[in-house]
């Protein structure tokens, strides 16, 4: 079966996040509908990861499948007649052949995310950021993320559907960089807990407030706490930056995806 890798930005502001739901709006819907329009047969289309409601993607990658192909098409075609479709918020930057069996999801090995909290009111970027009124202190804020490297249990950090699902993380990387008026947090791995980025962010700017300590922080990840639920960031600071594969490596430019 035809089988294509498909690289996609996205601006999540106006959807209720990647997967395809009944009655909304979202990033897969709307490459599914582009995808009909396209191709004849059953076509199948699937990213490396959910991203939530409101949520943005820098790299999203997602698989393309076509049962009954037509007529040959290159990978430059299906690019150009994609975006002749799509609205102006989603955009494919590129797309390659691959291998039939060939899995977005499941070929993935490292996800990574990047948040940016803005440390002063922006006009422009309103919808790529969190403004944060109070002073923050990045160099705590460092010194708490640098904790969540390592292998730990997100429950503290996430929402759960089940009380059996399994909630432990192996997180690569976790950063904090600033830049212009910017504080960026970037976090990588393998996979990532529903809301579990958006609730770090939210207690690390507690750390930043002055509102939680280093201990208190580390507590969270030895001990569940349904404490974090109420702090969980806004999605709209939220970029799904990169997503690894086989041969690929992680991205160590401390830059912003969005700089103000």
């Amino acid at each position: 079966m035809p089988t294509w890798k498909l690289e996609i930005e996205y601006e999540g502001t106006r959807y209720r996040g990647w997967q395809i739901q009944h009655n909304a709006e979202t990033v897969q819907g709307k490459l599914q509908v582009a995808a009909y329009q396209l191709f004849s047969g059953h076509v199948e289309i699937g990213g490396a990861g959910r991203t939530d409601a409101g949520v943005h993607a820098r790299q999203q990658i997602a698989h393309l499948r076509v049962s009954d192909l037509k007529t040959n098409v290159t990978p430059r075609q299906i690019q150009h007649g994609f975006n002749d479709l799509l609205p102006h918020d989603i955009n494919i930057v590129k797309v390659q052949n691959a291998a039939e069996n060939f899995h977005a999801r499941h070929d993935a090995l490292q996800r990574y995310y990047l948040y940016q909290i803005s440390t002063r009111r922006t006009a422009f970027a309103k919808n790529f950021v969190w403004w944060i009124k109070d002073n923050l202190d990045a160099k705590a804020m460092r010194e708490a993320a640098q904790m969540l490297v390592g292998k730990h249990n997100f429950r503290s950090f996430c929402e759960v559907e089940n009380e059996k699902d399994l909630t432990v993380v192996k997180v690569e990387r976790a950063e904090i960089f600033t830049g212009g008026d910017l504080i960026c947090f970037r976090i990588g791995a393998s996979h990532f807990l529903w809301k579990m980025v958006r609730r770090i962010v939210g207690m690390l700017a507690e750390v930043g407030r002055g509102n939680l300590s280093y201990d208190g922080f580390q507590r969270l990840l030895k001990f569940p706490s349904n404490a974090p639920a109420k702090f969980t960031a806004p999605p709209s600071g939220l970029f799904l930056e990169k997503v690894l594969y086989r041969g690929d490596e992680p991205t160590n430019k401390q830059q912003a995806i969005f700089p103000i």
